[in-house]
């Protein structure tokens, strides 16, 4: 049974009186009830009616009224006074006028409101479509805008860091300079005190013979003064501390022979062209720009710190500190048996070295050590690398040196192990040697692997992208890399060790170029400074060179 609501839908009324009714007239298009059928009749008597069941009714145009003729519908359109007349005015006043149907005037109008309204729905989904659009730009443009400002933080981190560590140097090449001066000018006092003391006993001697009686005193009296030779006068030069300030444009430092300056380039606004960000270019012959003695030999890994500084570690438990010029700025006392095996620093600037002995990763913080990772028992730790998400990755092995992989730690916990592929076959070749490994911008895990002689190179899940065998350098002796490192292009760069120069590889595994132009005898250390400079560490020699090689 119908709801009271669906029935009086249902209910259809008469147009004249508004009672139920269910008849219909098909040539006038309305609803009657049986009482109004001859009131609707007899007012429209100059017109046929088809009374009907409303089921049975067919929808027919409804023609107005003709203007002249009131009991005459307006069947034709008189095209040139623009009105609807009926037949009688078609051969009466209109006669000889444009005159069309009524009904070819109605299907021609309602064809072009169909094309509009087909046309207005169009727009209206390309309105939609293209909304939807902005709104997935003004989201993508949000997202972008987002990122360069974290990156613009970021690059503000790095530039107060470099600026840090330019009046760093500056200071210390400050109370270098002053040491060393105060330092000759108190030895030239001590030589002028010697010379004065020995003045004075010549004085006392000759008072003495001056008093004597006895002629053998004075007799045997020898003249003393001419064979001292008196130091002549001693000063010692000041360097200046020059600046030049050109706010917005450049500002210069230099104190004796070192200089540093920070140039500000003019680029145009983002709102006038898109910013282009213009990649360094390596140079066509690397060049070595500096040559430091380090004193430690054998050497092993080199870690950079800024751009004039580096923690190095020999083959004793000591991590030394040292610039540019070869001076001892620290040392690090580890509790090592032997040395450590491998140190990095996390993106705090705090260094960390692994422990094989102790199986642990340990943290120096204000000269303290803590230890940071304990491995797991049987597994000893070689290489490491601090990731720039603050992440560790270790390179590990057995006890009895048959497998080794790789952990990534997130704090002191184990986040992600790397050794296998998915047909179970281990990464890495089992001997006697550890693995190097290193992070790359787009977050690969590349790892220098010595017993393999190879260099693999990982995506961020661990899954292998290329090997490289060294086969592509054609060098005359077998390839044996060792410490690998990356740079702001992506490129991958291991030392060989067996035929003294660096492979540089794109991030891809294409072999770009080995340098070998700079006398690298055994290179062994490898790390890339904060202006893009190579510090290549030679085992045997103690020597580590600074390589430009970017423009």
């Amino acid at each position: 049974m119908a709801s009271s609501s669906t029935w009086a839908q249902d209910v259809i009324t008469c147009d004249l009186c508004d009672k139920p009714t269910h008849q219909f007239c098909n040539n006038c298009n309305v609803t009657v009830c049986v009482d109004c059928i001859d009131k609707h009749v007899e007012s429209l008597k100059s017109q046929m009616h088809d009374i009907v069941p409303f089921k049975e009714r067919k929808k027919r145009l409804v023609f107005s009224a003709c203007a002249s003729h009131a009991n005459q519908k307006g069947l034709r359109h008189c095209q040139q006074c623009d009105i609807p007349i009926c037949f009688k005015c078609a051969i009466g006043p209109h006669s000889g006028h444009t005159i069309k149907d009524m009904r070819d005037i109605v299907q021609q109008i309602k064809e072009e409101i169909n094309r509009e309204t087909r046309l207005i729905v169009f727009l209206t989904s390309r309105i939609e479509s293209n909304g939807a659009k902005i709104d997935q730009k003004i989201s993508d443009m949000t997202g972008e805008f987002e990122e360069m400002e974290k990156k613009g933080e970021n690059l503000r981190r790095i530039w107060h860091e470099e600026v840090d560590t330019i009046f760093n140097v500056l200071q210390s090449t400050i109370r270098t300079t002053k040491e060393k001066g105060i330092s000759a000018l108190r030895s030239h006092q001590s030589r002028l005190q010697d010379k004065g003391t020995k003045l004075t006993l010549i004085t006392q001697r000759n008072k003495e013979i001056l008093e004597s009686n006895k002629v053998s005193d004075v007799t045997g009296y020898k003249q003393k003064v001419k064979k001292i030779v008196f130091p002549m006068d001693f000063d010692v030069k000041i360097p200046s501390l020059k600046t030049k300030a050109c706010p917005g444009s450049e500002l210069n430092i230099e104190l004796g022979e070192y200089k540093a300056t920070l140039t500000q380039t003019s680029i145009s606004t983002l709102t006038e062209e898109n910013p282009i960000l213009i990649e360094r270019k390596s140079l066509d012959t690397a060049k070595v720009v500096a040559c430091i003695s380090s004193g430690i030999k054998p050497l092993g890994p080199i870690i950079c710190i800024g751009t004039h500084e580096a923690w190095v570690r020999g083959q004793d438990k000591f991590i030394r500190r040292i610039d540019l010029h070869g001076f001892l700025k620290s040392r690090i006392s580890t509790q090592c048996k032997l040395y450590p095996n491998d140190i990095s620093v996390t993106k705090h600037g705090e260094l960390i070295y692994s422990d094989y002995d102790s199986r642990t990763v340990n943290i120096v913080t204000k000269g303290m050590i803590e230890t940071l990772i304990t491995l797991p028992r049987g597994w000893y730790p070689g290489g490491l690398c601090c990731s720039r998400s603050g992440d560790i990755l270790v390179s590990m092995g057995n006890l009895d040196k048959s497998h080794n992989k790789i952990v990534r730690y997130q704090g002191r916990a184990a986040a992600q192990e790397i050794h296998k592929d998915k047909h179970n076959q281990p990464y890495f070749r089992i001997g006697k040697y550890g693995v190097y490994v290193e992070e790359n911008n787009n977050g690969d895990i590349c790892a220098s692997d010595m017993n393999a002689k190879k260099v693999m190179v990982m995506d961020k899940t661990g899954k292998v992208r290329f090997r490289y065998d060294g086969t592509p350098a054609r060098r005359i002796k077998p390839f044996f890399p060792a410490c690998i490192a990356t740079d702001s292009l992506s490129q991958i760069i291991v030392t060989d060790v067996n035929n003294d120069c660096l492979h540089l590889l794109d991030q891809n595994g294409q072999f770009l170029r080995c340098v070998d132009n700079c006398g690298l005898l055994s290179p062994v250390g490898l790390s890339v400074d904060s202006e893009g400079r190579l510090w290549v560490g030679c085992q045997e020699s103690g020597v580590i060179k600074v390589i430009q090689y970017l423009e």
